[in-house]
């Protein structure tokens, strides 16, 4: 049985976070043994809003060495950035022809982007087109996708249908991938919003390079709900539950084993112990990640996966506009 084909990425604006981390990139490592996967640093999507050139270069890097440090092996699974394959900004452009207005105007990103702004950029209304040429390029089976994406991926599966039923079979439908547990890690000052790297409130998230003072400092200034009980209830208790989620899936114990362990202690006990769990889990991540920065393979490694990337984005754009009517390049 051939392997499923999987498709993701993170954008390069801000510091990736520990919402990143266990949301997306932990399932990445796991992923890259089981199909053949393909990961960007999704840039182009970063340029919707504004971005200093100097820091989207900076952290374009970063987050490609991330994702090495945290595990994906380049040789398993394509590493690449997204602007290093032309294909996807030309199969982008197509995309926007087979959507219509209303579907993007329903995009609630988009909405929450834009609200309370003057001007709204024509890319940041447009760019869920490009997000679909993405993943079929790829004609990816799975998309690993938090619960705040779901409606992107089915907008994808709505312009695949609806090339499929125009030109002839073309695009794969994709189907997502979202973990049962630990797909969305909550904010450290409001347990009901997701963390976020562009939240303007740094207390909010823990970044993957933040110092172990700085993690220590974070958690215990987090959030938590009235009573001391340590108790996952996320209806009633969001922020002491999201905090044990941290602890379960950094520490590999169960909620229940947490739960019990911290029986009668209250607040104070538990989230110490989560600092010293999280600066602990961090810690061999931030030393990978400053080898791999010192060494240089760095774009050896993106190199080569946007050649592999390459390899299968033209063939498909290559179908896609044959199906289209666009003439070949006259030789």
């Amino acid at each position: 049985m051939s392997k499923l084909r999987v498709l993701s990425g993170i954008q390069p604006s801000g510091q990736l976070t520990l919402g990143n981390y266990i949301g997306a990139i932990l399932n990445y490592v796991k992923l890259q043994h089981e199909h053949e996967c393909f990961f960007m640093v999704v840039d182009l999507h970063a340029v919707t809003v504004p971005q200093d050139p100097a820091a989207l270069r900076e952290q374009s890097e970063s987050v490609a060495a991330l994702y090495l440090a945290a595990g994906i092996d380049p040789s398993h699974a394509a590493v690449f950035l997204q602007s290093h394959v032309p294909a996807h900004a030309e199969l982008g452009w197509l995309m926007t022809t087979m959507a219509y207005m209303g579907e993007l105007e329903r995009m609630t990103q988009f909405k929450d982007k834009a609200e309370g702004k003057d001007a709204v950029g024509a890319g940041l209304f447009v760019y869920p087109a490009l997000m679909a040429a993405d993943i079929l390029l790829y004609n990816a089976n799975l998309v690993p996708v938090g619960d705040d994406q779901k409606q992107h991926l089915e907008l994808t599966r709505d312009l695949a249908g609806r090339f499929n039923h125009r030109f002839g079979d073309t695009f794969v439908m994709p189907e997502p991938y979202i973990p049962k547990v630990g797909a969305r890690i909550m904010s450290l000052d409001d347990g009901t919003k997701k963390m976020s790297k562009s939240n303007p409130n740094a207390g909010s998230y823990i970044a993957l390079l933040d110092s172990p003072d700085e993690i220590r400092k974070k958690i215990s200034r987090a959030k938590t709900d009235l009573g001391r009980e340590i108790v996952f209830d996320p209806q009633n208790k969001p922020e002491i539950s999201n905090l044990m989620t941290i602890y379960a899936q950094l520490s590999g114990q169960t909620l229940e084993q947490i739960q019990a362990s911290y029986d009668g202690q209250g607040y104070g006990a538990f989230k110490k112990d989560l600092a010293e769990v999280a600066a602990g889990a961090l810690e061999p991540l931030q030393r990978k990640y400053a080898e791999i920065r010192s060494s240089g393979e760095i774009g050896r490694i993106l190199r080569d996966g946007a050649e592999r990337a390459n390899a299968v984005a033209e063939v498909t754009l290559r179908r896609v506009k044959e199906s289209m009517g666009f003439l070949p390049p006259m030789r």
